[in-house]
């Protein structure tokens, strides 16, 4: 969901410890080769997928597949909970814990130029987002640990979700009970990302900024010059960022001096709004929209009482007729314990440097995985799927988006060895790995730098 230069590096994976006596151990190795017994495979399914992408509320054809491949390798497949949703369990040999691997359906409507080959035939749809890469890894994931069945310790569900472009699968399968049945302990997902290939990027606690959608309401009686003075002055007003950095500038989010990876990066302790506002009449009032995007929780309570100061310093305070926040969608909020098991897991790859430390948010986008969150802990990774020595930069929902399939390779084998490290011998895997001091991981959502209109 956004942006980044590249570089390049695979990653390769995965763990060693936390998993079950020796007899019963599923070696990271096996997993590599199983994994790359299976590319040639995905990498079809994931064509196939992106020729005929479908966008939310419609995709048929695509659960379709999903359903046959989950159903081939024995998986239990349930579909239809909430519009195409596909759910897939895979119970282990032994009783354990539950978790979850969450993937998306839904493609884009647009006519984003699409360079590849396998482009879409389906005029005005297009996977700019990256989730056919998604929905590849995951039937990876479930054909890898498929084959552990016999000694994996509990039980993996397997979210296949529909509509999460516009921020309503997940709610709706929360709501509607999709885990009434079988609930899971934990939940994880990922993103392909505008980062190098194999890059794989997390952090606990918030993983974007908070973002709101405020309106204001005033008579009809200004002129557009005073509009246009009056959203200057909300901009200057709210608007904050540390000296010199320019949270606003996704290009910078992989600049060594300034980009996520730096301790001192530009994506920290900001308010940022977006550069235009919405204007129309409506029942003879004159009425404002905006977005804006806050990193603290704590600052969002008093937003709407600062956008009626300034209204009121702006002279307009006759005028006003009300100001109210439109849209408050939650934001991704890793738990801190499972972040930490997943970066140590993750950290025992054979790649050096694949992780890296960071803080900040990013702006402007989100993900909603986040209603998963709010009932179930879980983690939201970005997968880099870059490579500019092939010139593939997967900046999400741009022009001439293109995915390194290796991501595809890299996603399956580190995060089938990572929920082989959560499905442990019972009461191991429930373990909070000791802290290495303050880690966390560089975070980069991979949606776009172009506005998603639901997280507006």
């Amino acid at each position: 969901m956004k942006l980044l230069i590249i570089f390049s590096s695979i990653f390769g994976l995965l763990i060693g410890g936390c998993q079950h006596n020796p007899s019963q151990r599923t070696a990271p190795d096996a997993i590599q080769v199983q994994t790359d017994g299976l590319f040639e495979k995905l990498v079809a399914v994931r064509r196939d997928i992106h020729q005929h992408p479908e966008v939310a509320g419609h995709e048929s054809r695509t659960a379709a597949t999903i359903s046959a491949h989950l159903s081939a390798i024995g998986l239990e497949v349930q579909a239809g909970q909430y519009g195409h949703s596909v759910i897939g369990i895979l119970r282990g040999g032994h009783p354990g814990k539950t978790v979850a691997w969450r993937a998306e359906l839904d493609a884009l409507p647009g006519d984003f130029r699409d360079p590849a080959l396998f482009r879409s035939q389906n005029p005005g749809v297009h996977h700019a987002c990256g989730h056919d890469v998604h929905i590849a890894i995951a039937l990876g994931i479930a054909e890898v640990l498929a084959k552990q069945r016999d000694s994996l310790h509990g039980t993996v569900v397997f979210v296949f979700q529909p509509e999460e472009e516009t921020f309503k699968g997940a709610k709706a399968l929360m709501d509607r009970g999709i885990f009434s049945s079988i609930t899971p302990d934990e939940i994880y997902g990922l993103h392909v990302a505008p980062l190098p290939v194999g890059q794989i990027v997390v952090r606990a606690d918030e993983m974007y900024a908070y973002a709101r959608r405020v309106s204001i309401r005033l008579k009809n009686e200004l002129s557009k010059v005073d509009i246009v003075q009056l959203t200057k002055n909300l901009n200057s007003e709210l608007s904050r960022s540390r000296t010199g950095a320019k949270p606003w500038q996704l290009q910078d989010i992989s600049d060594p001096a300034i980009g996520l990876t730096s301790p001192s990066n530009a994506f920290q302790d900001y308010l940022i709004m977006d550069a235009t506002f919405d204007a129309r009449t409506e029942n003879g009032d004159l009425v404002l929209d905006f977005n804006l995007y806050e990193t603290t929780a704590s600052q969002l309570g008093g937003i709407i009482s600062r956008v009626e100061r300034v209204i009121d310093a702006s002279g307009h305070k006759r005028q006003l007729v009300s100001v109210s926040y439109v849209q408050e969608n939650p934001t991704v909020l890793n738990n801190a314990a499972l972040t930490r098991f997943a970066i140590r897991t993750l950290q025992r790859s054979r790649s050096v440097g694949a992780v890296r430390p960071t803080v900040g948010q990013v702006p402007f986008f989100n993900d909603d995985f986040a209603y998963f969150q709010q009932k179930i802990p879980g983690v939201y990774f970005f997968l880099g799927g870059s490579n500019a020595g092939k010139g593939l930069i997967a900046m999400n929902h741009a022009p001439d988006f293109q995915v390194d399939e290796e991501s595809i390779r890299v996603g399956v084998s580190s995060f089938s060895s990572l929920l082989v490290a959560r499905l442990g011998t019972p009461g191991q895997a429930e373990q909070e790995p000791p802290a290495d001091g303050a880690i966390s991981i560089a975070l980069f959502d991979a949606h776009t730098y172009h506005r998603k209109s639901h997280r507006e």
